[in-house]
């Protein structure tokens, strides 16, 4: 735990982990300097979309499912909703948080905009067009960091935000570079290092179990001592408290690396891949559910851990 406050970026790439290649050197250089593992979802309903999948994988992330339920199947009248429906805000549920999404996706940002975000596109930060072709990264990365209060390397007195969730969908080589932009500028033993708390985050977008044969988080059963089986609990992420899980996909976590210098654990993983997270992370699996506490818990906006 830092001395100070943290700031916190995170770097999403919705539906982008099985496009990660060998060539994308930021991303697996980030890995090796941070903590790694896996975020389990839920299992999907029949007959998703790709939008509603978007929606609802950010709304676990947040552990805002049911404002997510009751917004889409709660209540079919307009009116109705909006006098019903009583969502509570990130800055309600964590101790003032002020928090930003950045995101092109028209659905995530009328969501995230009744979760408290400030939302807006990422052409808004650079004031390129809508691709993320025209979009600069170094400058994208210095608007990011100055929403968050880090100016010429330092941190000034006051910041609009303090946490900034940036969601992109289309562009793995994107997140790669920016990761490396960010790496630049968050040196360590730099201020900016020191105090910015970085997560990338990544998942499989639309899958199937039998999609997700090789990426399964389960403990198989050859691997196992046929002596000691009866004696191995129920693994973790899928029990909330005393209480197991009633839907927990197995299989394509979202593979989460995160990086605070002095903060965050470093492990043994070098690339950006499940088989190397599973292999060498830390971190194991958690409920996707339980990913915005971890964070908050950085930003002195948490009581405590898993809060």
């Amino acid at each position: 735990m830092a001395d100070k406050p943290s700031k916190a970026l995170v770097l999403y790439g919705d539906g982008l982990a099985r496009f990660v290649h060998s060539s994308h050197t930021h991303l697996h250089s980030f890995a090796s300097k941070a903590s790694c593992g896996f975020l389990t979802l839920p299992n999907a309903p029949p007959s998703e979309s790709n939008d509603e999948r978007s929606v609802r994988e950010f709304a676990v992330l947040l552990d805002a499912c049911q404002a997510y339920l009751d917004m889409v199947i709660g209540h079919t009248d307009e009116l109705e909703c909006q006098e019903k429906l009583v969502i509570p805000t990130l800055s309600d549920r964590f101790m003032g948080m002020k928090a930003a999404l950045i995101t092109n996706n028209s659905r995530l940002k009328s969501f995230g905009g009744k979760l408290g975000f400030t939302t807006m596109q990422l052409n808004e930060l650079s004031g390129a067009n809508d691709s993320l072709a025209g979009l600069s990264i170094d400058v994208l990365a210095f608007e990011l960091l100055k929403l968050l209060g880090f100016q010429d390397g330092k941190m000034v007195d006051s910041s609009q935000y303090d946490l900034v969730f940036v969601h992109i969908a289309d562009d793995v080589d994107y997140i790669n570079s920016m990761v490396g932009s960010i790496l630049q500028i968050a040196q360590p033993g730099s201020e900016v290092g020191s105090r910015l708390h970085v997560s990338v985050l990544m998942s499989y977008g639309c899958v199937s179990e039998a999609d997700g044969s090789d990426l399964s988080v389960l403990i198989s059963m050859d691997k196992k001592n046929s002596f000691l089986s009866k004696l191995i609990p129920r693994q973790s992420y899928t029990m909330k408290g005393e209480n197991p899980r009633n839907d927990v996909r197995h299989h394509s976590p979202m593979l989460i690396s995160q990086m605070q210098y002095a903060v965050t654990r470093k492990d043994m993983a070098d690339k950006f891949s499940f088989k190397d997270f599973r292999e060498h992370g830390c971190n194991l699996a958690i409920p996707a559910d339980r990913f915005l506490y971890e964070v908050a818990f950085k930003l002195w906006k948490a009581p405590k851990y898993g809060a």
